[in-house]
């Protein structure tokens, strides 16, 4: 069959991989309707993600159709439509009966390399490094799903493959900021980035109740959406400062909950921008975290950050001093999709989440490479990139 290949830093290609088998009771096979572009793909195909490995099948953004199940798998059928979460938990550990399902114990398959780099290993997430587990990716005609009770769920009649595909990974993302980092009603949001994760924290923050929710960006098609369809208020922070401006709209205090929805290749002006970059570029820091500072420095006292962004290891420059001082709430989690998959499909079925406007550019899977060209350099007010088989 054919996939979406990593062949080595910024360089992908589509090539023949072998099919996907059942290796476990508790596997389904699915072949993909759609598969979308993620901004955490990007990290991996410019190096900054370790174990990575040539052939190595990327993506994890998904919606498919069952074509195979292993003899444990109860809730699916051949031929259900599914959405898959981008993380697989196995349902039984501590954490995933806990609900926090990216760190599921049973998952990653080389739990080593996370243990090395953050203490304890992740669960595995589909086509993301061998830290992540080494498991075959979205990017193909057909993936291998493990634990397919728990990770796949189906999609609602009505809700066409377009809007579902965000489910998987973009759309639970962005709920999760908002839940997870306390939006409670009558609060002001600020939300760093305008991509789809961050237009969907946006929107989510809306419907847990903020009273106002201001988004940051330079690129005018996303500040535009996020407008449109998160209901919230913009700032382009190339054209003012953010955090007076931040300031001067709630009245000098700050905003309640900040969610940083960037990562580590957070762009800014000025030389601070530059220092970041080049320290990254040479591998003297492993992330930049430039909305993150901003995050920090713009939160009222008092209030929390929530870091939704991918980030891989060590900053530099990082504010601490400013958390302590302000008695501020840092937090961060990769994505327990789990918990929220079933009730966002509800709300996309109800009209509440709208997501195909996400979907700028659809193509065919022999053209996802050019796709991520377009993904990565914004062409086109490029959004994200859909293929399809």
């Amino acid at each position: 069959m054919r996939a979406l290949c990593w062949e080595g830093v910024n360089k992908l290609s589509v090539e023949q991989v072998p099919e996907p088998e059942i290796r476990n009771d508790q596997d389904m096979v699915v072949r993909l309707l759609l598969s979308t572009t993620c901004g955490s793909d990007l990290h991996i195909i410019g190096g900054y993600i370790p174990a990575m490995r040539p052939g190595d099948v990327i993506g994890h953004e998904f919606v498919g159709e069952v074509v195979e199940t292993g003899p444990e798998v109860r809730r699916h059928r051949v031929g259900d439509r599914v959405v898959v979460c981008s993380f697989i938990g196995c349902g039984r550990c501590w954490y995933c009966r806990n609900d926090m399902w990216s760190l599921c114990d049973n998952t990653n398959t080389n739990p080593g390399i996370g243990q090395a780099l953050f203490g304890y290993e992740t669960a595995g997430i589909f086509g993301y490094s061998h830290a992540m587990g080494g498991i075959r990716g979205s990017h193909a005609e057909y993936v291998r799903v493990p634990f397919a009770d728990y990770g796949a769920f189906s999609v609602p009649e009505g809700v066409d493959d377009l809007s579902a595909l965000f489910a998987s990974d973009a759309v639970p993302t962005g709920w999760m900021g908002a839940d997870l980092g306390g939006v409670r009603p009558g609060d002001v949001v600020a939300v760093w980035g305008c991509g789809a994760v961050g237009q969907m924290a946006a929107r989510a923050s809306v419907l847990k109740g903020a009273e106002r929710v201001i988004c940051i960006d330079r690129h005018p098609e996303r500040l535009a959406m996020a407008e449109t369809y998160a209901g919230a208020e913009t700032i382009d922070y190339t054209s003012t400062d953010v955090a007076a401006e931040l300031r001067t709209r709630t009245g000098g205090r700050g905003p309640d909950v900040c969610i940083e929805a960037v990562g580590m290749e957070a762009h800014s002006t000025g030389p601070g921008h530059l220092y970041d970059q080049a320290k990254h570029q040479l591998r003297l820091q492993t992330d930049r975290p430039t909305a993150v500072r901003q995050a920090v420095h713009a939160c009222r006292k008092g209030g929390t950050v929530f870091v939704l962004g991918v980030f891989a290891g060590a900053v530099d420059k990082f504010p601490l001093g400013m958390i302590v001082n302000k008695g501020l709430t840092l937090r961060g989690a990769q994505m327990h999709g789990q918990r929220y998959i079933p009730m966002l499909l509800e709300r996309i079925a109800a009209g509440e989440i709208d997501t195909a406007h996400l979907a700028t550019h659809t193509m065919s899977l022999d053209r996802a490479a050019k796709g991520y060209d377009m993904f990565k350099h914004k062409k086109d007010g490029c959004v994200r990139a859909v293929f399809h088989p």
